[in-house]
């Protein structure tokens, strides 16, 4: 497994195993604790893993937590998704920064997105299952969530959204976010 820094977003890395394949498929390790704490990161820090399932067309985001924030490794199980971080930390030298990725099955890539950073993505496939390893217990008070359309941010979905939740279809802008997180 390698570490790649991400250099639109600072302190991001994306995690890509060695698959080893034959005829019955693959095997990969999707979590070395050994190559985490290589890059600086505590892998005994995430205390909750959690699974989404999308079908074609779904967008989840842009959500992130106020407060100490929440990072986070986020891997496409199954299927592919496009993924969007934005950084949103006022202190970060890639602040408004954002950045793309397509995650897979196929690949089994874990992306670390960092406490501060929105995270999203849409499902490519017809189902899209999309796991997540949170460092911080989950508190729907500190939730935020910023217009996944917003011009601002111009992010290039690919494909027409097909469904999101009511929350995320009524989602504040980018300038009306960060507004509130200055408080």
């Amino acid at each position: 497994m390698k570490a790649t820094e991400v250099p639109a977003i600072s302190g991001a890395y994306l995690f890509e195993p060695t698959p080893y394949t034959d005829e019955r498929g693959f095997f990969c390790r999707t979590f070395d604790a050994e190559v985490v704490r290589s890059v600086g990161l505590d892998p005994d820090a995430f205390v909750q893993d959690s699974l989404s399932r999308s079908v074609r067309g779904v967008l989840r985001g842009l959500h992130l937590r106020s407060g100490a924030g929440e990072a986070k490794l986020v891997r496409c199980s199954y299927g592919r998704i496009f993924d969007v971080v934005v950084d949103l930390r006022p202190d970060s030298p890639t602040y408004l920064g954002r950045a793309t990725f397509e995650l897979s099955g196929e690949t089994q890539a874990t992306l670390y997105v960092p406490a501060g950073c929105a995270h999203g993505f849409q499902a490519l496939t017809g189902t899209a299952d999309t796991s997540y390893r949170i460092d911080r217990e989950h508190d729907p008070a500190e939730d935020v969530t910023i217009a996944f359309d917003d011009p601002e941010l111009a992010i290039p979905w690919p494909l027409p959204v097909t469904s999101a939740s009511p929350r995320d279809r009524a989602a504040p802008s980018l300038a009306e976010v960060l507004k509130q997180l200055e408080k």
